[in-house]
């Protein structure tokens, strides 16, 4: 019952931005938010009992799955060292291929999968770099952005390898620990239990990549969720009443700032923006204000950035709760900009309104400068920019490719 809400929530908030053209229609999720968020066809799999069934009877995915399986046990008792049970679980190049082949065999005009790309997946725009493709060709990369994905996690939360930003984002363990081989034996252990039985090819891997991530307590894309039940009820709630034409802008978005302390649960940075969007707020500039950020700073800190700014404003402010809609997954300022466009489309905002941000002059000077950062790292640009109004606001217009899974964030994909 609790899955099937949630998937009628998330249908409901498509058919909010459906309305609007040329914006992502439907984001179907499942009841684990940390998998749908960074592997959604996996997850879109996983829910088609048709194309499960299909995936499921492929000879030459059944032979694969066994033969993982079977990588999976014999790890067990071959592996010596932390790296090799590691690879007996990850994807190998053939292995990726031979999926991709099958994919492409199976999408033919009119089947399950041809038909799951067309209402699923495209639709959701979570693919949109490779949008311009035929059917077959954009499942083949959807699926293997999933599988770099997952293996990316793994190398990342098992293997100890640096990610993109190592101060906020590292492994929990010292791998050089002598003892850590043994903890991975006790991870495959636990995962044949989990996965013992699947006819899906890609479970024990994407499972795995799962389990390195809770063990590390790396649950961030999951936080809150499903906010429009939650942190976001109250002002989702409030969306179909307002008058937008009232308003030059729709929402007021405002990056978070972490600060260097443990203890300290918002940064001095963090008040005076917060204070410098609810001035525009109180002037009728929006109907919405975004505080954005997740638990990132201090490293594995307790604190989220957006939680902290949506309480400062709600109990010294005095913002009612229905005018804030928080984004508590933002890791960087390219994501505080991506994931308030997601929210955006998701509830149904206008697309065609601009938004506006207000923080400091130095991070509006970053934001003006963004696009080369963005490109690098998410590969596309999640927003185009309007009028710089003030030293500590410029405008900015949503665009439907932020919906783009970045498969080398799994904190917030």
């Amino acid at each position: 019952m609790k899955n099937y809400l949630l998937l009628l929530l998330a249908c409901l908030i498509g058919l909010c931005a459906g309305a609007q053209t040329n914006v992502p229609q439907k984001f179907i999720t499942s009841e684990n938010w940390v998998q749908a968020k960074n592997y959604y066809l996996l997850t879109l799999f996983e829910q088609d009992k048709e194309v499960s069934q299909i995936l499921k009877a492929d000879l030459q995915l059944a032979a694969l799955t066994q033969a993982k399986l079977k990588s999976l046990n014999s790890s067990l008792t071959d592996c010596k060292d932390a790296a090799c049970f590691t690879d007996a679980v990850k994807f190998t190049a053939n292995e990726i291929n031979t999926v991709s082949a099958e994919l492409t065999a199976l999408c033919k005009p009119g089947s399950a999968l041809e038909k799951l790309v067309k209402t699923q997946l495209a639709p959701s725009y979570t693919y949109s770099l490779y949008k311009a493709i035929s059917p077959p060709e954009l499942l083949v990369k959807a699926w293997e952005q999933d599988a770099a994905g997952i293996n990316y996690t793994i190398a990342v939360y098992a293997d100890g390898k640096k990610p993109n930003y190592p101060l906020i984002d590292s492994i929990s363990f010292n791998t050089h620990n002598k003892r850590y081989a043994t903890l991975l034996y006790n991870v495959n252990t636990t995962l044949i239990g989990d996965v013992r039985g699947t006819r899906l090819f890609y479970e024990p891997t994407m499972h795995a990549a799962l389990l390195y991530l809770q063990i590390n307590e790396r649950s961030d894309p999951a936080n809150y969720e499903p906010m429009a039940l939650t942190v976001n009820k109250a002002a989702v709630s409030h969306i179909k009443q307002v008058n937008w034409s009232k308003y030059p802008y729709s929402v007021i978005m405002i990056p978070g700032a972490g600060p260097d302390e443990p203890a300290t649960p918002l940064s001095a940075e963090g008040i005076l923006r917060c204070r410098l969007g609810v001035q525009e707020y109180l002037a009728g500039k929006a109907p919405y204000i975004i505080p954005s950020g997740g638990k990132v700073h201090p490293y594995k800190t307790k604190y989220c950035e957006a939680e902290e700014m949506k309480a400062y404003m709600i109990e010294v402010l005095h913002v009612p709760e229905h005018a804030i809609i928080m984004e508590p997954h933002a890791r960087h300022t390219t994501t505080n900009m991506r994931n308030a466009v997601r929210l955006m489309y998701r509830y149904g905002i206008p697309a065609k309104k601009p938004g506006l941000v207000i923080t400091d002059k130095s991070q509006i000077d970053g934001i003006l400068m963004m696009a080369d950062r963005c490109e690098k790292e998410l590969k596309y640009v999640p927003y185009n920019l309007g009028k710089r109004l003030s030293e500590t606001e410029v405008e900015f217009y949503p665009v439907p490719e932020a919906m783009q899974i970045n498969p080398y964030e799994p904190l917030d994909p």
